[in-house]
């Protein structure tokens, strides 16, 4: 895959093509060619939940992007969106970028353990992503990987990728992970020791603020170069603390080229969903650990409430209207994810194993089994257990999922609200889907197709959710905003919500945008409508959208939604 850039020849060249999972078969549980008998357990487990999905045999993997050939096609104007159709059906992998282990200070888990653990909660790709920090930036970098490598030869059905998490300067925290190869930690180390806000703190936002471009660019840099095939950096947990203003976040994803974009999203839901189970089967905390109020450093003109999740997303992503919003209005991609944030795993018994000295060996000791019982006070799951990400690549590989992640060819879910998601835009005999701009003359009619498998089995907590309701959120394209502390978009609304009467099965959804004569873009949600409140910016914006998470009464099993990132419609 082309990153949209001429590369120089760099004999630092990192290609690791010969990674069987980067040109070998599909794994074996999604090749319809390899019989139930040849599979291991894991193997069928895997492909019975699969199933039970609709997203092996009949069903929506023949209908489109969710597994069957399909005929698309599209304009690649000079659009700065580009063109993101394919010719082709895409596999939609599901997995988690914000994972920490025994390599992190307040991690437990081996790598192996979230590992195993991911693989069997249905996960296709996985990104460990242990805290910079002094420690981690002088041992853990070069100690995790060979505990990474072990598991991708171990699990060679599982894509795992090596990252960290980022202390951005002056700003919040964000996953930066890079595409495997022979440099893969030189590079990972480099940026860390250099870009960490940990390792170079200050006082001065100007200097923080360019240190943080600086670190994009070296990225940039290390990819035109070749050293490293693809890096990619998604904002963590953006609203928790109110330090990432709207300028540092369009400086972030502005810093590199718009072909090839290094900062490309933020978490639209964080980890940490179970802090919010109720004393006293839980910790009685806030959903997410979003339970801050402003602060010193905090951007001043976030109301309180952004304080908190709002039906478990980010306030920056589930306001109608809001920053998220503002950003698509722009014209410019920025994606949003889900993950686990996975450090310890609510009612999980292990404990640290003896000789434990995290500052002097760079990791804890391997967990052991406790002798204390369940620990009903953390606030995570294991990856895939609870929120998952769901890329479209074009193939099972490091570079394929990348690639979908960049082209905005993403939807997230919690609890296993649904179970696939196959959304496309039609207009001029042409369409597009999840991250894709559709290029139609002026005035040309356009419609929106919604396939959904619902879901067809229970999820993890042993219910089979049902979506309620899906709404479609659309906006106007503006242009560049003048300034660009701006977190507002006033033309964003709800413009059609649907009832789901169905529990089983699929569900298609149809819209009707019209003839279109202006650059729009369009967006989706859904709900079990367990929960639901008027808008932040009222009824007219939003009459039914989610609700303000209590802290300690907030249940994530109780409150599940999916998002899916935006399509725009761009005539001419």
């Amino acid at each position: 895959m082309g990153h949209g850039h001429h590369h120089p020849h760099d004999h630092g060249h990192d290609h690791t093509h010969d990674n069987p999972a980067e040109n070998g078969p599909l794994p074996a549980a999604l090749d319809a060619g390899v019989p139930d008998s040849e599979l291991s357990p894991s193997q069928l487990s895997r492909r019975s939940m699969l199933r039970r999905a609709g997203l092996l045999g009949a069903g929506l993997a023949g209908a489109g992007v969710l597994g069957g050939a399909t005929t698309a096609a599209a304009d690649s104007s000079g659009s700065p969106l580009g063109d993101r159709s394919k010719s082709n059906g895409f596999l939609w992998l599901a997995g988690d970028h914000h994972i920490h282990t025994q390599y992190s200070d307040d991690g437990k888990y081996r790598v192996i353990d979230q590992v195993r653990q991911g693989t069997a909660h249905g996960l296709d790709w996985m990104v460990i992503t242990d805290h910079g920090s002094q420690t981690h930036a002088r041992i853990g970098v070069d100690k995790v990987n060979p505990d990474i490598q072990e598991a991708r030869e171990k699990f060679k059905d599982q894509l795992v990728f090596q990252g960290l998490e980022w202390n951005i300067p002056g700003a919040e925290h964000a996953t930066v992970f890079v595409h495997p190869g022979r440099n893969e930690v030189e590079v990972l180390k480099k940026f860390e020791n250099d870009y960490d806000g940990s390792l170079h703190p200050s006082s001065d936002n100007g200097v923080n603020e360019a240190l943080a471009i600086s670190g994009l660019q070296f990225l940039a840099d290390q990819v035109r170069r070749r050293k490293v095939d693809d890096a990619v950096m998604l904002a963590n947990h953006p609203a928790r603390n109110g330090i990432d203003s709207p300028h540092e976040i369009r400086g972030w994803r502005d810093a590199t080229s718009s072909d090839h974009p290094i900062a490309i999203g933020m978490e639209g839901a964080p980890g940490h969903q179970a802090a919010g189970l109720p004393k006293p089967k839980g910790g009685g905390q806030a959903r997410g650990f979003y339970g801050n109020n402003p602060n010193a450093n905090s951007f001043p003109a976030y109301p309180a409430d952004s304080y908190r999740t709002w039906g478990g997303f980010d306030w920056m992503t589930s306001t109608v209207g809001g920053l998220w919003d503002s950003l698509l209005a722009e014209g410019k991609p920025w994606w949003i994810t889900a993950n686990s944030d996975s450090h310890r795993v609510y009612a999980e018994p292990s404990v640290y194993g003896p000789d434990d000295n995290f500052s002097v060996n760079g990791r804890h000791s391997d967990p052991v089994y406790g002798n204390d019982g369940l620990n009903l006070t953390e606030g995570d799951y294991w990856p895939g257990h609870y929120s998952r990400t769901h890329v479209g690549a074009d193939r099972f590989s490091y570079a394929a999922v990348m690639d979908g992640m960049r082209a905005g060819r993403i939807w997230v879910d919690h609890g296993a609200l649904i179970s696939g998601l196959d959304v496309r835009i039609k207009g001029s005999s042409r369409w597009t889907t999840l991250g894709g701009a559709l290029h139609t003359k002026r005035g040309d009619n356009v419609e929106l197709t919604i396939d959904i498998a619902l879901a067809n089995g229970a999820n993890w907590a042993q219910f089979v959710p049902k979506l309620a309701r899906v709404d479609i959120i659309q906006g106007d394209v503006t242009g560049p905003v003048r300034d660009k502390d701006t977190f507002t978009a006033p033309t964003a609304k709800v413009v059609k919500s649907f009832e789901v009467n169905k529990s089983t099965g699929t569900v298609r959804l149809t819209y009707k945008l019209g003839r279109v004569s202006t650059p729009l873009y369009v967006r989706l949600r859904g709900t079990d409508g367990n929960r639901s409140a008027v808008g932040v910016h009222g009824a007219a914006v939003d009459p039914f959208g989610p609700a303000i998470d209590v802290v300690g009464d907030a249940d994530p099993w109780k409150d599940l939604w999916f998002y899916s990132n935006p399509i725009w419609v761009l005539p001419s």
